[in-house]
């Protein structure tokens, strides 16, 4: 089988590459340096070209703070370079996978997110990718979304990575208490991907490492799992002010994924376990 995936510098492209190759197939990744997917005339060559039997769609502009204030660029890359590609995949016929978030919902309540439900992006990120999903439903008759969370992986930054460098440089950190949802590591969904990349259960998904917490119970184990003495203040979202709005609840519904015969992903203190022994 051959997979192109984009964004392959990435956290999750990058994994995702590592496990087709690891399982035999056919992997071609790129990213801005041999794709530019504002470019169309660009896209279009390239996938004519590799002519894939499927494409992930990793790439996306991901800051979202700086989001807020570069809206142009963030709606050129997960809106106008997401069409790019579906449609080509849709003249070609070709199977498009593309990730979304938690944030395309409004973050209110307690009860868990089923695929289906209102979306109401709070921020100029999740708008920017709720209406890269739109493209791809309407282009690309044969497409997986996996909307996912909190993501960490080797490649790239992380709040993994943030807490243990803030930890060890000023031995306190204050953290939101009041945001609940599920981290994903990337290792982990990659392998999920490959898994349904080679089906035709298409539709959207929830992906994430099983279980529960909160950004501060996450600072929490991390530290204790990296055994590093740094002391964790619990904060309000209103006295950690920042740009962008954040969901207060995202915890997404993964029934979807288990009816549809998939394996649940393992538990997020087993992943940061795993994670922390790459890291360190």
């Amino acid at each position: 089988m051959k997979l192109l995936v984009t964004g392959v510098k990435g956290q999750l492209g990058y994994d995702v590459v590592r496990e087709g190759e690891s399982r035999g197939l056919e992997m071609f990744g790129t990213d801005v340096d041999n794709m530019d997917i504002t470019d169309a005339g660009q896209v279009k060559q390239v996938i004519e070209d590799y002519k894939p039997d499927a494409l992930i769609h990793c790439a996306a502009y991901t800051a979202v703070d700086a989001a807020e204030d570069n809206q142009e660029l963030c709606r050129k890359i997960n809106v106008d370079g997401t069409r790019n590609i579906a449609e080509v995949c849709k003249t070609m016929d070709i199977p498009m996978m593309y990730f979304s978030t938690d944030y395309i919902f409004n973050g209110q309540g307690e009860n868990f997110w089923k695929e289906d439900d209102e979306k109401q992006p709070l921020n100029v990120y999740g708008q920017t990718k709720y209406e890269g999903e739109l493209a791809v439903q309407e282009l690309v008759q044969k497409h997986f979304i996996l909307r996912i969370s909190w993501v960490f992986g080797v490649n790239g930054n992380n709040f993994i990575k943030t807490m243990l460098r803030l930890g060890k440089e000023r031995g306190a950190v204050g953290v939101v208490s009041d945001q609940i949802g599920s981290p994903t590591y990337t290792y982990d969904l990659a392998r999920l991907v490959i898994d349904m990349i080679q089906t035709d259960k298409y539709g959207a998904y929830h992906v994430t490492n099983d279980g529960l917490c909160s950004w501060y119970e996450f600072a929490c184990e991390i530290f204790r799992q990296a055994g590093l003495d740094v002391k964790v203040t619990p904060l309000t979202t209103a006295e950690y002010p920042a740009k962008a709005a954040r969901p207060f609840n995202s915890r997404m519904s993964k029934e979807k994924l288990i009816n549809a015969g998939f394996k649940m992903l393992p538990e997020w203190q087993d992943a940061l376990r795993r994670y922390l022994e790459i890291l360190q």
